[in-house]
């Protein structure tokens, strides 16, 4: 028998990284919401790597902050080592980086859900998905419990029909352990969706104590921490860390791993699903660059109260055996202690060109998707597909504008119209290279482009909003003010650019002329501003970019222009690809399957030539001349 409970306006399905963001934005923002998860104790689960940020995800955990999200809220208060990688290179690809304490990030966002108001977590398994006349109208679980709901959103992960293999062992779970959803995917099935199989993997953890660190490099945490969250004060995350090492695989390991490809469910063709290419296992790294003799290999701590170590770069899933082997070739792990067996973990996700770019699935109306379910992998691209999925399946439900965020305005816009638009054969991972206007979309100015979004969406206050537009006024004050202090040539002054190895003044320039010199900056500059007052290290920050690099930042802006003219020409919903002669077939195809909003989109599509986008503006520009006459 089945029982029906109480009414819910949203219901989401999983609580790892994308399930929390997309619960907790939908229950700020008003609406009753209830998340269901397999095992509370998986709430915020990081089964890989304790770390949260790296290249270009430290700009989706900004992104997410600036949005009202609560990744970066989490991290600063768990983390146990933060470092600003890329500091040698331009601000565009500067990305903050934290090891978290995997234990306290999980206790922490279990604590933030539980206490959330207009939030229910639930335990349970959800069975099927219920729909009337084509929109979601409830959920059920593994236990007969019926929850009406009037949107849910599917942040599963890496859960359905999960198996876990090493070596000639297979066991149907989840990660860790845990229990996977076994039953799910035969009622999206039979809703009309397409299911592919993806795979994933980790390294083995390690017991410190078997470990020989003075064989090691050790790698520190920056001696003046960044937070992720734009609301963090940076004094509250000034605190002792721990430390990494860096050793490397061998030649002796590659033979190992080389001699027993065979075992490997890999290679012996056991794994049905596709793996990551920026991630690969240890025997892919050894098959596909045979050519490299080592690879480096990052012992990571997984938490302050515990021995296990993360053994970076070498996930695997071959058998136990030959992982002892393996690791213990390794210099400093010639005596290492297993502690949990790497793996590699298979499941079922959707091909991300059956949803919206709301991230809301064509065929059925009120299903909305986030996470690693979209063919993603990280928990910065599950916690960012969750952010925007909460935030559309609230509006939709609220009768107010959903929000498509465009490749110029963020890297959460990349990262989802790549999902939506291009078909991806492997679990797609966010790069800087990615972001045609990565000088616009750095992670320093997140609150400046996103904050008023947010704002607008309900999830940031009125208070944090008037401060960013206080420190919005303060940064155009001071560029101003620095583009009209003129230096001299004193003696004072030659001196001081001759110890900063800069070229001598012939005449008066600008304090914004000397910023903009490569040595120098805004910082370096103070003992020759005698009118600078004190301001605040984030307006600091911006003042020094945005001179430095105003040639540049400029000649982007008018690339977003162009850029703009085809994202503005939407696609008339009605029009029949099949009825526009001009196209070749397979344009045909691509464009009736993702339904692309705008040309803009439509030009990205895979197989969609420039060539059918000018049959296709000049079949435009027919369609609504007739129709514009038909109204008439």
């Amino acid at each position: 028998m089945s029982y029906t409970y109480e009414n819910y306006d949203i219901a989401v399905i999983g609580a790892g990284h994308a399930g929390c963001e997309a619960a907790l934005a939908c229950a700020r923002l008003g609406l009753k919401t209830i998340v269901f998860t397999v095992n509370v104790e998986s709430i915020a689960l990081m089964p890989c790597n304790p770390n949260i940020g790296g290249s270009s995800k430290g700009h989706l955990v900004r992104e997410i902050d600036a949005l009202g999200g609560q990744m970066g809220k989490t991290i600063d208060q768990t983390f146990i080592q933060s470092k600003m990688l890329n500091k040698s290179k331009g601000p565009a690809v500067h990305s903050l980086r934290a090891q978290a304490d995997k234990h306290d990030y999980t206790e922490f966002m279990r604590r933030t859900l539980e206490n959330q108001e207009n939030l229910t977590v639930k335990q349970a398994e959800i069975v099927d998905i219920l729909t009337e006349d084509g929109h979601v109208s409830g959920v059920v679980t593994h236990t007969g419990g019926i929850y009406p709901c009037k949107a849910a959103i599917l942040a599963t992960g890496v859960y359905l029909k999960a198996r876990c293999l090493c070596g000639e062992s297979i066991t149907y779970t989840g990660p860790n352990g845990l229990q996977a959803a076994t039953h799910l995917s035969d009622s999206l099935k039979r809703l009309g969706i397409e299911l592919v199989r993806f795979k994933t993997g980790t390294p083995a953890r390690i017991d410190k104590r078997s470990i020989d660190f003075s064989k090691m490099e050790e790698q520190f945490g920056d001696e003046t921490v960044v937070p992720f969250s734009f609301t963090t004060n940076p004094e509250d995350v000034q605190k002792d860390q721990v430390s990494c090492w860096l050793t490397y695989t061998n030649e002796k390991t590659h033979e190992i791993i080389r001699s027993n490809l065979d075992r490997s469910p890999i290679y012996a063709g056991v794994i049905e699903g596709v793996g990551p290419r920026y991630c690969p296992s240890i025997e892919d790294k050894v098959v596909k660059f045979a050519d490299k003799n080592r690879h480096q290999v990052f012992i990571e701590p997984e938490g302050n109260y515990t021995n296990e170590m993360y053994i970076g770069g070498m996930s695997s899933s071959l058998p136990e055996d030959v992982q002892y082997r393996m690791y213990r070739t390794v210099p400093g792990l010639e005596n290492a202690r297993i502690v949990r067996n790497a793996y590699a973990i298979e499941y079922d996700c959707i091909p991300a060109t059956q949803l919206k770019s709301t991230l809301e699935f064509k065929k059925v109306e009120g299903l909305f998707s986030g996470g690693q379910f979209n063919g993603s992998s990280g928990y910065e691209e599950a916690a960012a597909q969750g952010l925007m999925a909460g935030i559309n399946a609230s509006m939709k439900l609220l009768g107010k504008e959903q929000i498509v965020l465009k490749r110029s305005e963020a890297y959460i816009g990349v990262l989802i119209d790549d999902l939506v638009t291009k078909e991806t054969h492997e679990p797609y991972r966010m790069m800087t290279s990615r972001a045609e206007y990565r000088l616009l979309l750095r992670q320093d100015n997140a609150d400046m482009r996103l904050t008023p979004i947010g704002h607008q969406v309900g999830l940031i206050s009125d208070e944090r909003y008037e401060a960013l537009l206080e420190k919005k006024a303060m940064i155009e004050k001071e560029i101003e003010r620095v583009k009209h202090v003129m230096i001299g040539g004193s003696k004072e002054v030659q001196e001081f650019l001759e110890a900063h190895k800069s070229t001598p003044l012939k005449t008066a320039v600008s304090l914004a002329e000397l910023i903009r010199r490569p040595e120098l900056s805004y910082e370096i500059l103070e003992p020759l501003d005698k009118e600078r007052e004190p301001l605040p290290e984030g307006v600091i920050e911006q003042v020094n970019i945005h001179v430095k690099y105003e040639g540049y930042i400029t000649r982007q802006l008018r690339q977003v222009e162009q850029f703009k003219k085809m994202e503005v020409k939407l696609i008339p919903e009605a029009l029949d690809y099949n009825d526009i002669s001009g196209l070749r077939i397979e344009a045909q195809q691509k464009l009736s399957a993702v339904r692309p909003h705008s040309v803009g989109q439509a030009s990205r599509i895979s197989g969609v030539t420039p060539a059918d986008i000018s049959v296709l503006l000049i079949y435009m520009e027919q369609f609504n001349r007739s129709h514009r006459k038909e109204t008439v």
